[in-house]
């Protein structure tokens, strides 16, 4: 009876896992029908965050009543720059980058973050860097650049600069992991994200109204639909799916599901975008794929 409880956790948690990951694939697509709209960045991810504030601000607050530890001046002090590093500077990044790169070639530059965290934690930490994981990064961004060359001939403008912004955005994240590691054993997963996606959501809204007028809301409902999608499909459910998921079946299987989420942009984007797919971005797509396998299969 255990066993059969065990199984069926586990393949609960892998269905979790895996609606997460095409939930949070679906942004890049939703940003991209967004922008036929002629609405800026920055606007995109304050609707974005507006819609899902509420859902973040219920959970902090449930969090603060229910746990009895209460934190440290310096926990705070790292979550909020956490926060800031890792859901406002990374999407904003990731939100300018999309205007110049196609969705299927963003979400293949932002999943390499796992690399980027073997990385950062060679050069600050010290860890030692094995051959699976050298072999994962020669792999992973050969498959980039092989997308990266195919895609430049569809479109030219500006590319480097959408796919040097996406690396940026894809850097922060790694470095926001790291830290995150750190925290999230000491104050619990949903704690810090909530807590972390208040700072985001505070930081993002500062930001627009420092920026921009209110004149500036006036766009289409189009917008407002697709960033209440955003908020709902790509932010808010597959956060939490995805901690139900790695409660269930571990952060290494977890991240191997996740593996999906390239595929599942590039099938979107040719579905709802007209995005092309060809022999090589399919080759380099594997490439990239096999490259996060390798570092985050454990024995």
């Amino acid at each position: 009876m255990n066993t059969e409880k065990t199984n069926s956790s586990y393949i609960v948690g892998a269905i979790l896992v895996l609606i997460s990951a095409i939930g949070f694939s679906a942004k890049a697509v939703i940003v991209k029908l967004a922008y036929v709209y002629k609405v800026d960045a920055t606007t995109l991810l304050f609707l974005r965050m507006l819609f899902a504030t509420p859902f973040f601000l219920a959970v902090g607050i449930h969090k603060m009543r229910s746990e009895k530890v209460k934190l440290s001046t310096t926990e705070w002090i790292m979550v909020v720059l956490l926060g800031f590093l890792g859901y406002y500077l990374s999407s904003i990044l990731d939100f300018l980058g999309l205007l110049y790169v196609s969705a299927g070639m963003e979400r293949l530059i932002l999943f390499i973050y796992p690399t980027l965290v073997i990385v950062l934690s060679a050069i600050f930490f010290g860890q030692t860097v094995r051959r699976r994981e050298i072999l994962s990064l020669l792999i992973t961004y050969i498959g980039i650049l092989i997308v990266f060359i195919t895609d430049k001939v569809e479109k030219t403008e500006n590319i480097y600069l959408g796919a040097f912004l996406i690396f940026l955005c894809a850097f922060t994240y790694a470095a926001y992991l790291i830290g995150s590691g750190k925290m999230i054993p000491r104050i619990g997963a949903s704690r810090f994200t909530a807590y972390a996606m208040l700072v985001a959501c505070l930081s993002i809204s500062l930001h627009f109204v420092f920026t921009h007028k209110a004149e500036d809301l006036y766009l289409p409902l189009q917008v407002y639909s697709l960033s209440f999608a955003m908020a709902i499909i790509s932010t808010v459910l597959p956060t939490f799916l995805l901690a139900q998921g790695i409660k269930r079946i571990g952060s290494s299987t977890a991240s191997i599901i996740g593996t999906i989420g390239p595929v599942s942009t590039i099938i979107l984007a040719w579905i709802f975008l007209g995005e092309t797919i060809n022999l090589y971005q399919i080759f380099g797509t594997v490439l990239v794929i096999l490259g996060v396998f390798i570092v985050s299969y454990k024995k």
